[in-house]
């Protein structure tokens, strides 16, 4: 038996934080992998497969509002769901 479940497609531009407007709850719904620079990212935070950037934790430093610091890393990104 083969589940023929349709996957909407994957933005440009993504992020896990819901009160981002690059949020989009119906991807999250499925298990979505980044693939930055050859190497498959865990903790990725948000990414731009134009600009060519992810955005990741920074350690485990926080900013005043509680929300971890984020930093850029610009290079080849794919998205893709697993």
């Amino acid at each position: 038996m083969t589940d023929a479940t349709t996957f909407p497609p994957l933005p440009d531009r993504l992020c896990v934080d819901a009160r981002s407007p690059f949020h989009v709850a119906a991807v999250f719904e499925h298990d979505v992998g980044i693939r930055f620079n050859g190497n498959a990212r865990l903790d990725v935070e948000e990414y731009c497969i134009s600009e060519g950037w992810v955005k990741v934790p920074a350690g485990k430093a926080l900013d005043r509002k509680g929300q971890r610091l984020l930093i850029k890393l610009k290079g080849k990104v794919e998205a893709y769901y697993r």
